[in-house]
């Protein structure tokens, strides 16, 4: 198990005044009452993501979603932030010379 999934194994959801609400299963084919759960979440496409207060009402309509979507709260949302931007970092170019070293030749 790594760090990020350990991390978030431990922190309780209802602790966290903000909840991070992520669609990651598509729309079509589901449920109506689901569809519409998802445009009052304003949820309208996958992989996006919206800043939600951990109300009751919120709360009952993601357990009415959480088949579609990935909660996470603000620590665990800017950890998985963090680690796609040092994913994305440009790194130096790997530079492969074929020629032969100089201090071969010095024979």
């Amino acid at each position: 198990m790594n760090a990020f999934k350990a991390f978030k194994a431990c922190v309780p959801i209802a602790w966290s005044p903000n909840l991070y609400v992520t669609l990651v299963r598509g729309i079509p084919g589901t449920r109506r009452l689901h569809r519409r759960t998802l445009e009052a979440l304003r949820l309208r496409k996958c992989n996006r993501t919206v800043m939600r207060w951990n109300t009751p009402t919120v709360g009952g309509m993601l357990q009415q979603v959480k088949r579609l979507v990935m909660i996470e709260t603000e620590e665990m949302y800017k950890a998985r932030k963090q680690k796609d931007i040092n994913h994305r970092a440009l790194r130096p170019p790997l530079v492969i010379s074929h020629l032969p070293s100089p201090a071969s030749n010095c024979a």
